[in-house]
């Protein structure tokens, strides 16, 4: 049971290695793999009812689809929620919080900002994961790949999934 469930996280996170990937755009892809570190990851009080605030700094396209695919769907008792923030002074009450390469230089405050909060930061910048993104994107061998600060993820309180773990870079 745990080798399928292994391989269905890995279909569902690194689609950019199959032929799937090819026909969609990089922002499509990003799109649905911050959207499936959800199923992956435990909130403090993800039983709670509320909003699951997801929000994008940069990246017009990710923000666009995350609101077409998922705004309004529920996970659990919440639902989802997808905000468009111009840097880390609107940022407030996420759950997740992807911040785009073109937006890299709000990562220190972004970060400052959500620390112990409970938040996943996803970022897409190399450096990004150990310097304490929870989740950074990185490109090994011309394939999607994540890197997974466990440091970062303890700091913000959370609990990953040994799937989503096992298909990460460790850091």
């Amino acid at each position: 049971m745990k080798t399928v469930k292994v391989l269905f996280v890995a279909s569902l996170l690194f689609v950019s290695g199959a032929s799937f990937a090819q026909d969609r755009p990089v922002h499509e892809i990003y799109t649905m793999m911050v959207f499936n570190f959800t199923k992956y990851v435990q909130w403090p009080d993800s039983d709670k009812p509320g909003e699951f605030v997801i929000g994008v700094i940069g990246n017009e396209d990710v923000y666009k689809t995350l609101t077409t695919w998922y705004n309004g769907k529920t996970k659990g008792a919440k639902t989802y929620v997808i905000k468009k923030f111009s840097n880390a002074s609107e940022v407030s009450d996420c759950a997740v919080v992807y911040i785009d390469k073109s937006k890299s230089g709000e990562f220190d405050a972004v970060n400052s900002k959500v620390k112990g909060k409970g938040t996943l930061v996803v970022t897409d910048r190399n450096g990004l994961g150990a310097k304490g993104s929870c989740i950074n994107f990185k490109t090994v061998d011309e394939k999607l790949r994540i890197e997974l600060n466990q440091k970062a993820i303890e700091t913000a309180n959370l609990k990953v999934s040994s799937a989503l773990t096992s298909m990460a870079i460790l850091i």
